[in-house]
């Protein structure tokens, strides 16, 4: 039985105060699970003062970013070195904003997911396709082919402890989410995806989370279904009710 994993990613939302207060808030009580995983997704300047307040808890801190490169002439950027010194956990690597606005590739994708595991940091991998894309009923190959070109090169094992979200762009932020049938179609084709360019062994392992205007109300419908493991939820997982509501649907 695959363990869910509930993710909040804040993008770029909350100052310290307001950061430290959600931990501390939402660490009193998520318990300790063997169903589920809760990580916060923050922004930069507040990893390492996060990753102090959840220690001895069980919520994991994850970065929403990071430079392939261990160090170098890279002005602005964070490396996975960094992240790892400050003992962040997980890292969101190619989410669609980022791919959108500041040109990531699947290749640079790759590049990253290498990085990660080189410093021991889980890599949270996203995919999805855009409105018109899904129109044209390209989903399944564009998907298909962010998955294999992202994980090109990791071993069975790395590819077993990776997260892969799922998130169709056209849902992200607007209020609109894939039928659960739907998010499923997809996420299981992914496990497909894995199952024939590594292993069945190894897609039965992979965790595969839908993200996409998720919020406390539709998530029961899409944690049940049979291929989806989890959640990348964005505006419904900034205040600590929402957050723990999706969380708690995880460990049921």
């Amino acid at each position: 039985m695959r363990k869910k994993v509930i993710a909040g990613n804040w993008k770029m939302n909350k100052v310290g105060s307001e950061a430290v207060q959600f931990v501390q808030q939402t660490a009193e009580q998520v318990k300790p699970s063997e169903q589920v995983d809760a990580i916060v997704c923050a922004p930069f300047p507040y990893l390492a003062q996060l990753v102090e307040k959840a220690k001895g808890t069980t919520i994991k801190i994850s970065a929403q970013n990071m430079h392939y490169e261990e160090n170098g002439a890279f002005t602005g950027e964070v490396s996975p070195v960094m992240l790892a010194d400050i003992g962040v956990s997980h890292v969101v690597i190619g989410h669609s904003e980022r791919r959108e606005y500041y040109g990531e590739t699947d290749e640079t994708v790759n590049k990253k997911v290498h990085a990660a595991f080189a410093h021991q940091l889980t890599p949270i991998v996203c995919v999805g396709e855009t409105l018109e894309q899904r129109e044209a009923g390209e989903t399944k190959s564009h998907v298909q082919q962010q998955v294999e070109k992202g994980l090109a090169g990791l071993s069975h094992d790395q590819v077993s402890k990776t997260i892969i979200a799922y998130e169709p762009i056209w849902a992200i932020g607007t209020g609109k989410t894939a039928s659960s049938e739907d998010a499923n179609e997809v996420c299981a084709h992914i496990r497909k995806v894995v199952a024939d360019s590594f292993s069945s062994e190894t897609a039965e392992q992979v965790i595969i989370q839908y993200g996409g205007s998720v919020k406390p109300d539709n998530v029961d419908e899409l944690l049940a279904q049979s291929d989806i493991d989890g959640a990348l939820v964005g505006g419904a997982s900034l205040e600590p009710a929402s957050f723990l509501k999706l969380v708690e649907a995880g460990a049921k």
